[in-house]
Order: C-alpha cells, then sequence, then structure tokens
C-alpha cells in the first residue's frame, strides 16, 4: 500500500470573460495549492479489479471520481493491473476547493507510477480534463494562472509565507447552479496576471451564490471584519490571506462553531511532487 496526498485549491480571483457555443464558460482565475489535504491510499491489485472500500460518505464507489480515474487509465492503458483505493476526506465537499478533482488526479499520477505506465503529465491532463476542468491543475501539481475552462495554465510562484483561513459554512454549492443562474456576469474584461497582482482581482460568481446561499453571505462578512474575505470557485468555501501563521491562527480561533475552519499554507508545487521523487521521478 501507498499513500499520496490530494491538495485542495484556492481561486484567488475568477473572472467569467465570455461563453462558449457549448455552454461552458470562458475563465480566467489564480489556482493557489493549499496544504489542506485529503489522503488517497493504493494499493496494486493483479486481478485488475478497481475496488473502492472506504471513500466519501454518500458518493456510491462507481460514481466516486477516484473510480472512474482509474478505470479511465486502465482502458486506456490496456494495463491487466487493478487497484484498491480508499479515500480519507479533510476537504469539504462542494466547498469550491476541488477536492474530487484533487483526488482523481491524484489517483492518475499515482496509478501511473505504480502500474508503471510512463505517461506524461500532459497525456494524464488529457485523461483528467474528461473528468472535470479542475484536474488538470493537480495532475500538473503547481499553482497557476488558468484560462479558457482552467485547463490552459502558466505555472506561477505566488511568493513564500502566505497562509489563509478557509471556512467551510456547511452546505455545499452545487457548480452548476450558479453557472447556470441568468444573473451571472459573463462579459468581464480579460486581465493578465500582472493585472491581477496589482489589483487583487475579484470572483464573479460571488454575486451569485450571496444571493442564493445565505449561510456563505454570513461567511463572508463575518470574515471581512478581520481580513480581505473571498469567495473560492463557486463556493461555499470562504478565505482570507495572512502573511503570519500567528494572525491566522487567531482568526480561525474565533470562529463560530457552526461552521469548520482550517489555517492552510499556500503551495507553488503539490506535495505529490515530492511523493514522486520516491519512485526516482525527478521532473514532472
Amino acid at each position: 500500500m501507498m499513500a499520496w496526498s490530494a491538495p485542495a485549491k484556492l481561486n484567488l480571483m475568477l473572472h467569467v470573460v465570455g461563453r462558449r457555443p457549448d455552454g461552458y464558460h470562458e475563465l480566467q482565475t489564480v489556482f493557489q495549492l493549499i496544504d489542506l489535504c485529503d489522503r488517497i491510499e493504493i494499493t496494486v491489485r493483479t486481478d485488475g479489479s478497481i475496488a473502492r472500500p472506504r471513500g466519501p460518505d454518500g458518493v456510491p464507489e462507481a460514481e466516486d471520481l477516484v473510480v472512474r480515474a482509474a478505470k479511465a487509465l486502465q482502458q486506456a492503458s490496456g494495463t491487466s493491473l487493478g487497484a484498491e483505493i480508499c479515500v480519507k476526506k479533510r476537504i469539504p465537499m462542494g466547498g469550491g476547493l476541488g477536492g474530487g478533482s484533487s483526488d482523481a488526479a491524484t489517483t492518475l499520477v499515482a496509478l501511473n507510477q505504480m502500474w508503471n505506465l510512463g505517461y506524461t503529465s500532459e497525456q494524464l491532463a488529457t485523461f483528467g480534463a474528461a473528468l472535470g476542468a479542475d484536474v488538470p491543475i493537480f495532475v500538473a501539481g503547481r499553482s497557476a494562472w488558468g484560462e479558457g475552462i482552467g485547463e490552459r495554465l502558466t505555472p506561477v510562484s505566488l511568493g513564500p509565507d502566505s497562509w489563509y483561513v478557509v471556512v467551510f459554512p456547511g452546505v455545499a454549492v452545487p457548480t452548476a447552479t450558479i453557472f447556470q443562474a441568468a444573473e451571472l456576469t459573463r462579459n468581464s474584461p480579460p486581465t493578465t496576471m500582472r493585472g491581477f497582482l496589482e489589483t487583487g482581482g475579484r470572483n464573479d460568481c460571488e454575486a451569485v451564490v450571496r444571493a442564493h446561499f445565505p449561510a456563505v453571505a454570513e461567511a463572508l462578512d463575518w470574515l471581512a471584519r478581520h481580513g480581505v474575505a473571498r469567495l473560492t470557485g463557486t463556493g461555499s468555501c470562504v478565505f482570507a490571506k495572512f502573511s503570519r501563521v500567528e494572525d491566522a491562527e487567531l482568526v480561525a480561533a474565533r470562529v463560530p462553531d457552526q461552521w469548520r475552519a482550517w489555517v492552510a499554507r499556500g503551495l507553488d508545487g503539490s506535495p505529490v511532487l515530492e511523493e514522486l521523487g520516491r519512485w526516482g521521478v525527478a521532473k514532472w
């Protein structure tokens, strides 16, 4: 059995700059990886079976993205090997932190090594994009500037010693609900990474989420009293950035009891990159 990390992400900004003929939205975003991680435990099987004896509450095995990822990789490669996959969740579902996509990405990266398949990160990202728009960022394993539907990625260094208070207000926000909302702004002027660094950007989904999910609005308003509060993705998690871990811990300790909160460190590179080193992968 090998244990692997599946880190969460924050969208430090999210601009919706257009809508494509196929219904997908054109986005500009900054993905910040953080050290809040799920744990994926994988044991190789020789009988070709894919099993997930432990996973997220309420998610049937056949619908779990880790199972779908493993089966997609198995089919594409033609391997006769299988896997037993246990998912230990820390990242809340429906919070906009990308937990399911990260679990799927880690499964692809891990099984690529454990099954000795030899796919490149670009090839795995292509497999992952069919599972979810956020999977490629976790396969790449680096914080990044994202465009398109989030699949066009440019790695960025967001600097050391970034600490975040992340608050989960106890509700799950379905992404489709927000992107289908008639009132969503879909014509934000395109910006650049430099523009984000100068202005901080915004999240175009925030107004819609506030209107539909009062608990998220309450969490945003509470956190705004302690820092610059933002929504990640389509929510429901909100976050604020701090330069010192001590400041973040003080705020997290005051979070109302009905919500969950974490202090998370910003990462330029995923812990999965270090874990690949166990297999002699020097560059990913």
